[in-house]
């Protein structure tokens, strides 16, 4: 059969199959994310029945899905209140870095990997997923929440940190010298600054020159700067999906609220097949070596993930219900920690699928997390949530923001 004829029965069946996946999650009342997942193993490499036709055509729509997904997350909040909130967020991010880096190195080191190796683990264990984070944010309804400025700044920080980091992997791992890789980290750092200042100084202007009322110009125009921007922040080493994140806060006001709804039913689509691709391209058959230790990696640096949001949304002053919520949230890996272990994957054979076991499982527990662990704890600990004399000290207001329930709208979906 004629490869362009097998690409569209493929590219329907899949498209048409994660519509039918994520009727039935609505209906049950789950995110679709994991079952997303458990059909890409299925029908990628060793699964039931392997898609070949179309693999290069979702690779590529799953990048576009990320980009897209924090595109839309940018598009949330400005320039001022992002700095504003990195400026407050600096220590939460420090602890991030302790607590999850920490488990990951530890393992390496543990395992006889290498240092090398034990600094390509730690990020594999640090980085949260922004793509899968900023998806089940906007499943849950929780774009609006006390605590959603919180994640993001923690989120916006490690993937700001991923423009230092991955120039220093990468020169770990190729043996360069410091001068190699201090140039390389030097433009990583160059690009943020300068994208970070354009945003800050020049976003009502960048805002007026893509404004249209046009829908389908607007459309074009938004989508082009921001696959743009995306491609020559990762020529740059530095994130594709940092770039549009800061594409998305230089956007304000009523292009700002056109292009958020142009764009959702096109985040939807690409995000799913960026979920799809990820199970995709894992073969379940490298999995069960290394599931015990993925597990116990896994175990621990969900309670690490939850331990770093309590911590951002305490800094903030958000209740005790919003830092659970903030850290269940943070709990999935995914996009980030894929591509370091492809770097790393020469320094050790079982570094890959260990990665990969290791973010299919917090991708899998991710969205559970971010929607169960504030009604666990409440429900079996609930002596965690009551007001401490630490709190009921505090000023009339601050206890207030600190112990009143919130609104009904900000509750997990089915949450009494």
């Amino acid at each position: 059969m004629h490869d362009t004829t097998m690409l569209l029965i493929e590219l329907g069946a899949i498209i048409l199959g994660l519509g039918l996946i994520g009727r039935f999650a609505g209906r049950v009342g789950l995110s679709a994310i994991p079952l997303y997942l458990l059909v890409g193993l299925a029908f990628g490499q060793g699964g039931f029945l392997p898609l070949s036709a179309s693999e290069e055509f979702v690779a590529i729509g799953a990048e576009i899905g990320v980009i897209l997904l924090l595109l839309l997350l940018g598009l949330e909040y400005s320039a001022s209140e992002l700095v504003d909130n990195l400026k407050t967020q600096y220590p939460s991010g420090l602890v991030d870095f302790v607590l999850n880096a920490t488990p990951g190195a530890v393992a390496a080191l543990i395992m006889g990997w290498g240092p090398v190796a034990a600094v390509a683990l730690a990020g594999v264990t640090w980085i949260s997923s922004s793509g899968v984070i900023a998806k089940v944010l906007t499943d849950l309804g929780r774009l609006g929440n006390r605590e959603t400025p919180v994640i993001l700044g923690v989120l916006v920080m490690e993937d700001l940190a991923m423009a230092v980091y991955l120039p220093l992997l990468t020169t770990l791992l190729a043996g360069v010298g410091l001068a190699g890789g201090s140039i390389s980290l030097i433009i990583a750092l160059g690009t943020v600054g300068l994208v970070l200042y354009l945003a800050l100084r020049h976003g009502r202007l960048i805002s007026k020159s893509v404004s249209s009322d046009n829908p389908e110009l607007l459309l074009l125009v938004v989508l082009g700067l921001t696959l743009l921007i995306a491609g020559i922040a990762q020529r740059l080493h530095v994130s594709a999906a940092v770039g549009a994140f800061l594409v998305g806060i230089a956007l304000s006001g009523e292009v700002a609220e056109n292009t958020h709804r142009l764009f959702a039913p096109l985040r939807d689509l690409f995000a799913a097949v960026f979920f799809v691709f990820f199970g995709l391209s894992t073969n379940p058959a490298n999995i069960p070596p290394v599931l015990v230790p993925a597990l116990l990696l896994a175990a621990v640096t969900v309670v690490t993930k939850v331990l770093t949001g309590w911590y951002a949304a305490q800094r903030a002053g958000i209740s005790p219900r919003g830092r659970l919520r903030a850290g269940g949230a943070l709990v999935a890996r995914g996009e980030f920690s894929i591509v370091i272990a492809g770097l790393a994957a020469g320094v050790s054979a079982e570094i890959r699928p260990l990665a990969t076991a290791y973010v299919l499982l917090l991708v899998v527990v991710g969205p559970l997390a971010a929607r169960w662990t504030e009604p666990l704890v409440r429900t079996f600990f609930p002596q965690v949530l009551r007001p401490t004399p630490e709190r009921s000290a505090r000023t009339p207001v601050d206890t207030q923001a600190a112990v009143a329930p919130e609104p009904e709208g900000l509750r997990p979906p089915g949450v009494p």
